[in-house]
């Protein structure tokens, strides 16, 4: 693995939460393959780059403000594919809600990668939440779309054998 390929996957993972946060939903072309399998609930599971777009676009509307942060970046690169393991914290923000404007959380993604023409881009991901709070009410933007117990301990996901991340470092 290469620091070059290390810097940039970590800036492909970090661009992810730029565009969501400036809604240029464009951006998201520099991020994902146009394949994508983007696993983000039992409830919200992408298979094309498109129809994420849209969908992001969609529920992210009607917030007043987003700030997603990346950290704790670790990655494994092997040849042309490469696996990623991120932090993620999130506050979303919709103003004049009764029980409160914000709603935040934390978890992790859980990325595959692969080197294209056009640099890294993640093809799969898992992202699961392990704490949230504030008012929930902020969160339901898209009818249907809602983030409850149980969450997704990393512990537990990585004994049942569902962290890639974690068995390319086995490899």
């Amino acid at each position: 693995m290469s620091l070059q390929d290390e810097h940039d996957i970590n800036r492909v993972v970090n661009l992810y939460g730029f565009a969501v946060d400036t809604q240029a939903w464009d951006l998201l072309d520099q991020v994902f393959t146009e394949d994508v399998d983007a696993d983000y609930s039992e409830t919200s599971h992408w298979r094309d780059l498109a129809t994420l777009k849209s969908d992001f676009a969609a529920y992210h509307d009607p917030f007043d403000g987003t700030q997603h942060t990346m950290m704790s970046h670790l990655v494994n690169v092997g040849g042309d594919t490469a696996n990623a393991m991120t932090y993620a914290t999130w506050r979303l923000v919709r103003r004049g809600l009764a029980g409160g404007e914000f709603w935040e959380g934390t978890g992790w993604y859980d990325d595959v990668l692969v080197r294209t023409a056009q640099g890294w881009r993640i093809s799969s991901r898992i992202c699961r939440i392990i704490w949230w709070g504030g008012n929930p009410l902020v969160n339901e933007t898209v009818p249907g779309v809602k983030f409850q117990l149980p969450m997704d301990a990393l512990r537990a996901e990585r004994l049942a054998g569902r962290v890639r991340y974690f068995q390319s470092l086995k490899s």
